[in-house]
Order: C-alpha cells, then structure tokens, then sequence
C-alpha cells in the first residue's frame, strides 16, 4: 500500500529560510490578538492568490471540475473565500505551535470526543478519518490535547530548520508518534496494533500504486484504498473528524463523528473507499470553501485521459 498524504497539509511554497525568522513569525502569531490573528490573515489571504498563481490555477480547475455548475463569478468569490481561510490557517500555526494551551483550547472548540473516549475505553482499534479540510491542523492539534497518545505520518520538509519548527510543533502536547512516510503505513500500523489511535488522511492524489479511480464529485480520482484495507485487516473502526474556519471570528470547531456503520463491509474496499468519497462530499458541499482546493487532486488521470492541470 502507498503511504497516506501528509498528516497536516504545508501552506503552500510559503517558508522561511531560516529558523529564527519562521520561529519570530509564527511565535508572533502565537501571542497577537484575535483581531491582529484575524487582519494578518486578511493580509495573506489577498496577497496569496496574487503570488502564488500557479496555486490559484489549481484552485480554478478544481472549481470548475467539482461545481459545473456554478457560474464563472460564483467560483471566483468561493476561490476568494478559500485563499481567505487557507491564509488565515497558516496565520493560526503560529496559535497551534507557540499559543498557550488554553488559549487554543478556548480558540478551538472540540465536539463529540465522547465517541473517541467511548472507543478507547473499550480497547477498540481507532482510525480518525481527517478530510483535507483548511482547519485540519488546528483540528490536530486540539486533538493532541485531548489524547494521551497518538499517531500519525510525517513527511519530512526539505528545510532542516524549518523541518525542527513543524516537529516540535506537531508533537507540541502529550507523547504524538510522527511516523516517517518513507515507513508508509506499515509504521502507522505498528502503533494501531498497540491501541494508539491514528490520524489518517485519505484525500490527496499519490499515483497509481495502492488506489483505484474512485468518483469524486462524479470525477475519478486516483484514491488511496489504505482505509478500508486498514479497517478490514486489522478490526479497526473508521471515526470521521470535520473541522472548519469561521473567519469572522477566528474560532474552529471540530466534529468528531461516531464510527462510520458497517465498514468496510463486504462489497470490497473500492466500494468501502466510495462511500468514503461520498462522505467527503457531503460535507465539503455544506461549505467548499473549507476545503484545501490547492492540492492537485485530480493530477492522476486514467490511461489515455488528458491532464487537467
């Protein structure tokens, strides 16, 4: 099986070249105020699109492939909206890594962890099903807080400076295992075995090997099958975990959902992977913008299909 995306998404070729200065940023974000957080994140949110061009690209086609029908200025102002939230989740790094902790406790509303206690207590095998959504890694972090032990994958950054920051800031609270991606999900499940639960993220386009062209918004999409392999091999149950950005006030709130029913079921983990996707869609469509439209999730094509990108 191919190793599943990186656990916390990285804001877009935005680093720092040295780790004095990405430590002064983000601590900075860290410790300003709510209405300095928020006009930051305003800032980045209309100079992001404007530098980044060939990510605001991405951001179009995969607009017009997944809401056809939508006219031409509707996706500009949801395109607007998403660089609006995607900024202000880089600006929130610096809450999640350098922040105190209850101030993101109080910043970052958790919901529904009764499902993960309930599990836990229990002994059950957990896998958190974490959706590419904007608030994902407030969404981790929170959880980190909550959970005495977890696990999930670590792609290393190609900056060892800024590779330190991002470790210590996703391993900020409680024992977090980051399992290398090079050790793929063999090493996410050395931990599952031992009843730590894994943050898994299933939703980004990483070839061919180990996924099967699963409709995603009625597009196929090269979709890793890992979940429902995972969940079938090892009697773990799959538990969905929503997050998303208010950008008016600067808050998340996370939803931690009950085990999905009867999965991955008999009908084979391309089905299982399906009713994922359909998952997944339900709801981004409550709000796209939440959504990290800057990945190329549809880079992978099927044999002899055009590259939409």
């Amino acid at each position: 099986m191919r190793p599943a995306p990186p656990p916390f998404p990285a804001f877009p070729t935005m680093a720092f070249d040295k780790k004095p200065l990405l430590r002064a940023v983000l601590g900075h974000f860290g410790r300003c105020s709510t209405a300095a957080r928020l006009r930051w994140g305003r800032f980045l949110g209309w100079l992001t699109p404007r530098l980044l061009r060939s990510r605001a690209h991405i951001v179009r086609v995969n607009l017009e492939r997944c809401f056809p029908g939508l006219s031409p200025s509707e996706r500009d102002a949801l395109a607007r909206r998403h660089f609006r939230l995607l900024a202000q989740s880089f600006v929130d790094r610096g809450l999640c890594w350098f922040g105190a902790p209850e101030r993101i406790m109080n910043t970052v509303e958790l919901h529904g962890e009764h499902h993960l206690q309930a599990l836990l207590d229990q002994g059950r095998r957990i896998l958190m099903f974490a959706p590419h959504f904007i608030a994902l890694d407030a969404a981790a972090t929170r959880l980190t807080l909550f959970l005495k032990e977890s696990a999930t994958l670590y792609t290393r950054q190609s900056d060892a400076d800024v590779d330190e920051i991002v470790r210590l800031g996703r391993g900020r609270f409680n024992q977090v295992h980051l399992v290398s991606r090079h050790d793929g999900v063999r090493g996410l499940i050395r931990h599952l075995r031992k009843g730590i639960p894994v943050y898994y993220l299933p939703d980004m386009d990483f070839g061919r090997q180990g996924s099967a062209f699963i409709p995603f918004f009625g597009v196929p999409a090269a979709t890793l099958l890992s979940a429902a392999q995972i969940a079938a091999a090892w009697d773990a149950v799959v538990v969905p975990v929503i997050s998303r950005l208010d950008p008016e006030t600067g808050r998340y709130r996370v939803d931690v959902g009950p085990p999905v029913e009867d999965f991955p079921g008999d009908d084979g983990p391309e089905a299982a992977t399906a009713r994922l996707n359909t998952l997944i869609e339900d709801e981004v469509r409550r709000d796209p913008a939440q959504y990290y439209w800057v990945h190329r999730r549809f880079k992978t094509r099927p044999e002899g299909e055009k590259g939409f990108y």
